[in-house]
């Protein structure tokens, strides 16, 4: 089964030697995201609340490229800078997924790329 690479112009470009997004098979894997606007590819701290909003729409955008959407994702990770910001990350989270929730792990960690405060990966089949 070969990998074929995902990429939209719609999400940021990596920040590294990475893909957006890979699917395998019927299966979507992407990349962390972090609160990088994908228009100006620049990350601008801002409140926990408004990462993770840029977060899943860069997230959304690479759904939606490899022909998925949210009700498709099976897994995601979310790694947080401070877990006093699960609540809030949570409350955005909670808008994207309403219904047949994914299994998840949020954990917090000593540091994040350019120092944001969130960065979430998910997992998805694709239909």
């Amino acid at each position: 089964m070969p990998k074929q690479v995902i990429h939209t112009a719609l999400a940021p470009e990596p920040i590294g030697p990475y893909s957006q997004a890979v699917r395998a098979g019927q299966m979507l894997y992407t990349s962390g995201q972090i609160a990088i606007d994908p228009v100006s590819n620049t990350y601008t701290p801002a409140p926990v609340e408004e990462e993770a909003e840029l977060v899943m729409k860069n997230l959304e955008a690479l759904l939606q490229a490899a022909g998925c959407s949210f009700k498709d994702v099976v897994k995601t990770s979310i790694f947080l800078q401070s877990m006093s910001d699960f609540a809030a990350v949570n409350g955005v989270y909670a808008r994207y997924f309403t219904d047949q929730f994914p299994a998840r792990e949020t954990v917090e960690v000593a540091c994040l790329p350019k120092s944001c405060k969130v960065e979430i990966s998910v997992i998805a089949l694709i239909p």
